[in-house]
């Protein structure tokens, strides 16, 4: 899955049938109109296939909503990993979460249709298809918490830092972008750099004292 993901996202879905080709369109239909209102039946006349059919590859709908799922955060999580094991090893900490956030966003915001939906979505899905995505959103999570803590001990955040706070914080600000961006207004990576400004520097003048 995580392999074929990241191919995936360069290529227009797929017309052809099969389980990538269901799982391209089902992101597509749930990005575009949630969880509730689409159906196997609408994936099915989508993919211009019979409903019976999907049953081939899934077993249900819930089970494609989890590939879907997996998919948009392993997408996201390759390319931050990706864009930080680029970096030389005396990289400076201020690089480092640039880079890390510029990557987050240029998959949630150029890639995919998996990236959208997941983050679409995962409010409105049932626990069930909560719990079944928590391990590849928990190490994503860990990608980031695991980054900060050694910024940390390297002494470049703050010892008193909460890691977990500040990676909700810095995720749910980067995921909430998919609600207001418009490319014609700005591009991706200059909302990287916006972002990463406010986070690492703050937006209060320092005055002396």
């Amino acid at each position: 899955m995580a392999e074929s993901a990241t191919r995936r996202v360069s290529e227009a879905p797929r017309t052809a049938v099969g389980r990538d080709g269901v799982l391209d369109i089902a992101a597509r239909l749930f990005r575009e109109q949630g969880y509730g209102t689409v159906s196997l039946r609408k994936i099915a006349e989508a993919a211009g296939i019979k409903a019976g059919s999907i049953y081939y590859h899934f077993g249900s709908k819930d089970e494609i909503v989890v590939a879907v799922l997996d998919v948009g955060i392993q997408v996201v999580h390759d390319n931050m990993q990706q864009a930080v094991s680029a970096l030389p090893k005396d990289t400076g900490a201020e690089t480092i979460l640039r880079a890390a956030i510029a990557a987050h966003l240029r998959a949630l915001l150029d890639l995919s249709d998996y990236t959208s939906a997941n983050v679409r979505i995962f409010g409105q899905v049932p626990q069930s298809v909560r719990d079944a995505n928590l391990p590849t959103r928990r190490a994503y999570e860990a990608e980031w918490d695991t980054l900060m803590s050694r910024l940390q001990e390297r002494g470049a955040l703050k010892p008193d830092v909460d890691i977990r706070r500040l990676r909700l914080m810095l995720i749910g600000a980067l995921n909430a972008t998919l609600d207001w961006f418009d490319p014609e207004r700005g591009s991706a990576e200059a909302l990287s750099r916006t972002y990463a400004d406010v986070f690492l520097n703050g937006i209060l003048e320092r005055q002396d004292t």
